[in-house]
């Protein structure tokens, strides 16, 4: 058996997330509160008592996402389950931070810090109503590149996340991504819907987010992680910290190739993937990409007691 920890991304958080988990275990509390004092502000509030249009704010969802994968992780480590059964770690968009928090590449306070930069300037890259993204089902990968190459007409629309064989999402300007909906109908699309996301993330737009992150970057300690990273952008393991750096920036404008990550770490003999954190939409896209896998989510004391008696 290979396992990969996995990690999830946006779109994921719920008001209440891991907070039965910083009740359980002393050591998911202290996860919150450390990501508390590195943000100076009481983000595990409104993680478990606050609005959910709040939480959603990217600047808001970003680290608290992190922080309740950490504790779910940190839960598991006080049950004795660490990090040395990973094979591989990796994360989709934002959780990719997450793994390389949890692999040791980078503290847990900066993770958060970099996050909060992160979320903030992927916010205020493009202005609110100029962008978009949409989710086209039932067309592949290649299809999908065709659509919006066919929809850009001078404006940007990039194939923005390959997330399972028949699950992709386009993004960029909000004309073009209006004009490919209605080309991904045409060429056989199940399903072509706008998201409901506040800026048109992982596309060209994010550039002036991504020269943000350089930055921030350049001032925070990474170590190699202690599981190799299958990145977002590579579809392919990194261990060298300087190279993971220049892929967090990479990362910003690039497509998360989580589909081809699957199927890579699928190659390599992973057959078990642990979901850590909150919700279980990457044991959805991973049951739909390497068939037969068994997958396991872990955002709660319940699941944490089931992987130990496992």
């Amino acid at each position: 058996m290979s396992i990969a920890f996995v990690f999830p991304g946006q779109g994921a958080q719920t008001i209440g997330m891991g907070q039965a988990l910083a009740e359980a275990y002393p050591a998911a509390r202290a996860v919150f509160e450390e990501v508390d004092a590195a943000l100076g502000e009481n983000l595990s509030g409104l993680i478990w008592e606050g609005e959910i249009e709040a939480l959603t704010l990217t600047q808001n969802a970003q680290p608290a996402l992190m922080a309740t994968s950490m504790a779910a992780l940190a839960a598991m480590q006080a049950e004795g389950i660490g990090l040395d059964r990973a094979a591989f770690v990796a994360g989709h968009s934002l959780g990719e931070y997450s793994a390389l928090c949890a692999a040791g590449a980078v503290s847990l306070g900066d993770t958060a810090r970099l996050l909060r930069i992160r979320g903030r300037a992927m916010q205020a890259a493009v202005p609110v109503g100029q962008g978009a993204m949409a989710a086209v089902l039932g067309l592949d990968a290649a299809a999908v590149e065709g659509v919006a190459a066919a929809a850009a007409g001078g404006d940007v629309c990039q194939l923005a996340n390959e997330n399972d064989p028949t699950q992709n999402v386009i993004s960029g300007d909000k004309a073009a991504i209006e004009r490919a909906v209605v080309l991904a109908k045409e060429a056989g699309a199940k399903r072509a819907l706008p998201l409901p996301v506040s800026a048109p993330f992982h596309c060209a737009l994010m550039q002036p987010a991504a020269d943000e992150m350089a930055k921030a970057l350049e001032g925070v300690q990474f170590d190699d992680p202690s599981a190799p990273l299958v990145a977002n952008v590579l579809a392919e393991s990194v261990t060298d910290a300087t190279r993971i750096k220049a892929l967090l920036v990479e990362q910003v404008t690039g497509r998360v190739r989580w589909r081809s990550s699957v199927e890579w770490m699928a190659a390599q003999g992973v057959d078990e993937y642990w979901e850590i954190g909150a919700g279980k939409a990457l044991s959805g896209m991973i049951r739909r990409i390497a068939k037969g896998s068994t997958c396991r989510a872990i955002g709660s004391p319940d699941d944490v007691a089931a992987l130990k008696e496992a």
